[in-house]
C-alpha cells in the first residue's frame, strides 16, 4: 500500500500548486490528479452542490490505487470543515494546514484571508483561526476574479488587468494592517509575487497548497506509508473537460510540460 498513489482533486487547476509542492517534498511518490474543469468554478455554487461534486471527485480517485486524498480546493475544504467524509484513509483539505502555519508565524495576531465567495461566506478560516487563538483579528475578502485571471494566464507581476483587480481587492486588507495573509484558494499562489507587491513586502503570504503538502508528508511518514521506491514518481492527470487546454494552462502552475500525461475522464 505504501507505493500506492496520492490522490489530489480540485475544481480546476489550482490544485496543481499542491502537486508541485508534493513533487518537491515527496519526489518518489506517484500522484493522481483530478481537475473537474467542466464544472469550474465551485466557489460560486451552493454548499450542497459543492459537497456533491467533492464526493463525486473522491469516488473517481477511488477507482485508482490510492493511499491518501487531498482536497486541494479551498472551497471544498471550507465546506467540508472539520467533518471530512473520507474516513478510511488519510485525508486533508487545505484550510487547517494553512491556518496552523499562519497562526504560528503572525507577530501581531492580525491575519488576512483571500478566498472564493463560498470560502469567505463559510467563515472556515476565521473559525479555525479563532479556535487556535480567539484573540486574533481576521480580515477576509472574496476575490472571485482571481480564479478566472489565473486560469487564463493573466499571471505576470506586471499584468495591468490583474494588478488593477488586486489593488481593488487588497486595499481593505492593507487598511487593516495585517501582517500575515492566507491565499485561501490554491489558484492564488500563482500570482503571489503580484499580491506581495500590492499588499506590501512585510506581509507574510501563506500558500494552502504548500502547507497541505507538508501536512501530507508528515501524515504519511507518521503512518509508515511513504513510498520506498527509488525512482522518481509519476504524475497522472485527469480532467473533465479539454485535455489540450488543461495541458497548456498547467504550465503556469507547474513550470513544465505535461502533454501526454493528461487524460479525459468524467465523474
Amino acid at each position: 500500500m505504501k507505493n500506492d498513489a496520492i490522490g489530489v482533486f480540485d475544481s480546476g487547476m489550482g490544485g496543481l500548486t499542491t502537486v508541485r509542492e508534493l513533487n518537491i517534498l515527496l519526489p518518489h511518490e506517484n500522484i493522481i490528479y483530478f481537475g473537474d474543469t467542466a464544472r469550474i468554478p465551485y466557489g460560486s455554487r451552493s454548499n450542497a452542490t459543492i459537497l456533491r461534486y467533492a464526493k463525486e471527485d473522491v469516488e473517481f480517485l477511488r477507482k485508482h490505487q490510492i493511499k491518501m486524498i487531498i482536497a486541494a480546493c479551498g472551497t471544498v475544504s471550507s465546506v467540508v470543515g472539520d467533518q471530512p467524509f473520507v474516513t478510511d484513509m488519510p485525508f486533508t483539505g487545505v484550510v487547517y494546514p494553512a491556518v496552523e502555519e499562519a497562526c504560528s508565524v503572525t507577530k501581531t495576531g492580525r491575519i488576512g484571508v483571500l478566498g472564493t465567495p463560498a470560502t469567505i461566506k463559510s467563515g472556515s478560516y476565521e473559525k479555525a483561526i479563532h479556535k487556535w487563538n480567539p484573540s486574533y483579528f481576521v480580515a477576509s475578502k472574496a476575490c472571485p476574479l482571481f480564479v478566472h485571471l489565473v486560469e487564463n494566464g493573466y499571471t505576470a507581476i506586471d499584468n495591468p488587468v490583474t494588478r488593477l483587480v488586486a489593488e481593488e481587492y487588497l486595499l481593505p486588507l492593507k487598511e487593516q494592517e495585517i501582517d500575515t495573509l492566507i491565499l485561501g484558494c490554491t489558484h492564488y499562489p500563482v500570482i503571489a509575487d503580484l499580491i506581495a507587491d500590492v499588499i506590501g513586502k512585510d506581509v507574510r503570504l501563506i500558500s494552502p497548497g504548500a502547507e497541505a503538502a507538508k501536512y501530507a508528508k508528515a501524515c504519511l511518514d507518521n503512518k509508515g506509508l511513504l513510498s520506498d521506491r527509488t525512482e522518481t514518481g509519476k504524475n497522472t492527470y485527469y480532467v473533465s473537460d479539454s485535455v489540450e487546454l488543461f495541458a497548456e494552462n498547467a504550465k503556469h502552475f507547474l513550470q513544465t510540460d505535461i502533454t501526454g500525461n493528461v487524460y479525459s475522464s468524467h465523474v
